[in-house]
């Protein structure tokens, strides 16, 4: 069979990984359907193969071949940046994606790293070093999402990463549960102890208590802290770019009030937000006032070399993209988004390493 023309076989690219988003992560599909199309379109080939990522470590069944995976996808990222992906969707899609948004090799690079961490079952002695996990597989993608809409200063950066680490916190306090029965465990060693818990006795027998609401409780502060530092790169992006980002923004911040309202016990309750509840916040989200306050506030130093990598990037001309639309437009793909929302509900799976 001949081989596709170059443009057909790239658009069969970005249909898979569409397709792949949709069937994997369905938030995270109907969320970007608030995007514009061209910002859409290399959102879902930038997530995909970031998803693709974290199932091959997480679907690997031992140590060892976790360990492996890793060192297949840090090939697989050099063949990308070369020019030369594998023969996959995703991996062709990323290619194409990395060059026209000049998204530096460090960053990818960052996000795995995080998996290898998470392979090794890596403890977090203090939130400084939980930072450092949250900025790599969480403040990686921030920052390369918003290259991808076309904001690379260092603050909206900044502000990016931000956004990841509050929404990969919450994650975590979400999903305590969950991860001590596969063995894993995230909340800052530091303060366990100082509310008297034993990490390993811990992960031997999850049970919630007083004790863990507190460190849970804790954990949801500081993610909503860097949710509000986030709030001011939002109001940096381009019009069109800003209700998506600020919906997913304020659904996840609503995951941690579900959280609470459960007593802070994550060990026997998985929060999830109610559609009707998203459909408010997707509502809010549109009509939110801008505001800068806090743009220029300095990086969270876990995050900084992110930041560092885009400015050393060499100065290349990105490829030319069509103008963004104004927010104005948006109107006609929130309602497509409540129907998809309504459609998909409760259907979403359990991942938790990638924001769904």
């Amino acid at each position: 069979m001949p081989a596709l023309p170059p443009e057909f076989a790239a658009a069969a690219d970005r249909t898979a990984c569409r397709l792949a988003i949709r069937a994997g992560s369905k938030s995270f599909f109907a969320a970007g359907q608030l995007l514009p199309g061209d910002v859409r379109e290399a959102a879902y080939g930038l997530y995909a193969f970031c998803r693709l990522s974290d199932d091959l470590v997480d679907d690997a069944e031992d140590p060892a071949e976790r360990r492996r995976a890793v060192v297949r996808l840090e090939t697989r990222i050099g063949q990308a940046y070369a020019g030369h992906p594998a023969d996959a969707p995703a991996d062709r899609a990323f290619s194409e994606i990395v060059a026209t948004y000049a998204i530096p090799e460090a960053l990818p690079r960052a996000l795995i790293e995080g998996f290898a961490w998470d392979a090794e079952s890596r403890r977090y002695a203090d939130l400084g070093a939980l930072h450092a996990y949250a900025a790599r597989v969480a403040g990686s993608v921030g920052a390369m999402m918003a290259l991808v809409m076309g904001t690379r200063t260092p603050d909206a950066l900044a502000r990016a990463c931000d956004l990841g680490a509050a929404m990969q916190l919450t994650n975590i306090a979400r999903d305590v549960g969950e991860d001590a029965r596969m063995g894993r465990l995230y909340l800052p060693l530091d303060w366990m102890r100082a509310a008297g818990l034993d990490p390993d006795a811990f992960l031997a027998d999850p049970r919630p208590s007083p004790a863990l609401a507190g460190v849970v409780a804790r954990l949801l502060a500081e993610a909503e802290r860097l949710y509000a530092r986030a709030e001011a790169g939002i109001s940096a992006l381009p019009g069109g770019c800003r209700p998506s980002i600020r919906a997913a923004s304020l659904i996840y911040a609503e995951i941690g009030l579900v959280v609470a309202a459960h007593g802070y016990d994550s060990v026997r309750h998985r929060a999830r937000v109610k559609t009707p509840r998203k459909f408010a916040l997707i509502a809010r989200a549109i009509r939110t006032p801008e505001g800068a306050l806090g743009l220029g506030a300095p990086p969270l130093p876990e995050a900084a070399f992110l930041i560092e990598a885009v400015a050393r990037e060499s100065s290349l001309p990105m490829r030319q993209r069509p103008a963004l639309r104004p927010w104005w437009h948006v109107s006609g793909r929130v309602v497509h988004v409540l129907d998809l929302i309504e459609r998909m509900r409760e259907r979403e799976a359990f991942g938790r390493s990638a924001p769904s």
